[in-house]
Order: structure tokens, then sequence, then C-alpha cells
């Protein structure tokens, strides 16, 4: 809506990075006063929620620096430039956890965070489920862990507290809503 538009007035970027690039940006506000907002620009993402024949839930281990712990996660990743969202999925898929997919199925995009970030994340359901042979190998700085748990599991998993991940917390709700 209109009656909320923030106009930039100025923008300056504060710092480009390998991932992300910081903007510091003057705004008008609806009511003609002015302020500041620190604007994070992401490429996009996509999160995968891969789904065995046996109704198992494929997710990973893997330390993330910013909260300096092991998180459990769906599989996801950055979209590369002018990569399309589903061609990330196969790729990322593959590369973190070695298996590929017969079907997939666009779920939702969202916003991760819209309070200061424009990333926006393709989340898929992968079925049809295979682990390949000769599957491509994680980035050069990325340690993962696989674990492969029932719906049940990582249920009890969320409501311990032990899941953190939102896109990995939408996927298990999503699953659950889908039985």
């Amino acid at each position: 809506m209109k009656k909320f538009e923030e106009k930039t007035i100025s923008e300056e970027k504060i710092f480009e990075g390998r991932v992300i690039s910081l903007f510091y940006q003057q705004v008008e506000l609806p009511n003609g006063k002015t302020s500041t907002r620190e604007i994070v620009k992401h490429p996009g993402a996509v999160a995968i929620i891969p789904v065995t024949d046996e109704g198992k839930i494929v997710l990973v281990d893997q330390y993330r620096k910013p909260m300096e712990r092991v998180l459990l996660e769906i599989p996801a990743g950055k979209l590369e430039k002018g990569e399309e969202p589903l061609r990330t999925a196969i790729r990322e898929l593959e590369e973190e956890t070695g298996y590929e997919a017969a079907e997939w199925n666009h779920i939702q995009s969202f916003y991760t965070s819209p309070g200061f970030a424009d990333e926006y994340i393709h989340i898929y359901l992968a079925t049809g489920l295979r682990k390949k042979e000769n599957s491509a190998s994680l980035d050069e700085d990325e340690f993962v862990e696989v674990r492969e748990l029932s719906l049940e599991e990582c249920l009890s998993e969320l409501q311990k507290g032990a899941i953190h991940d939102a896109k990995t917390c939408f996927a298990i709700q999503y699953l659950q809503l889908k039985k």
C-alpha cells in the first residue's frame, strides 16, 4: 500500500561480500519525517524438503558460525547468478545429501527476515529420492552430516526446542499439515 511506502533519499553501499551486500539508506517516512535503514541484499536461496519413499525426512547437521553451534536443518543453498531456483535446489540436494529426486514440487517462497534483508527463499518438496553413486561434493568450506528422521521424530525435536531454523520449522509443519 502506497500509504506505508518509504521513499529512498540516499543510499550508500557499506560492504560487499561473497554472499551479501550491506547498504545504509536515508528514507522519507509516510509522515514526511526521515529515518535510516540498514539493508542486507542477498541473491536469494532455496531449501529442499527431501522425503524418502519410507517417509523419512533428509536433514543435515551443519555448524552455523553466527550462532556458534550446529543446527539441524533441511538442505538449502544460495542462488548462483542467473541460476533458476529449481536448478539450485537440484544441485544443493545432491551436494549436501548425495540424493537426487524424481519429483520436484514448489511449495512456497517467502522473505526470511524482511525487517532488514531482501533474501527470498524458494521451498521445494523432493520425492522419489535415490542415492547417487557419484554425487557432487560439498563446497570446500561446507561440512554437514546427513540424518534421516521420521515426521514424528522431527516433531519431537521441534517440541523439545532442538530445531531453531525457521525454514526447517516451516518444512516440518508443512509435512504435518499435509498428512
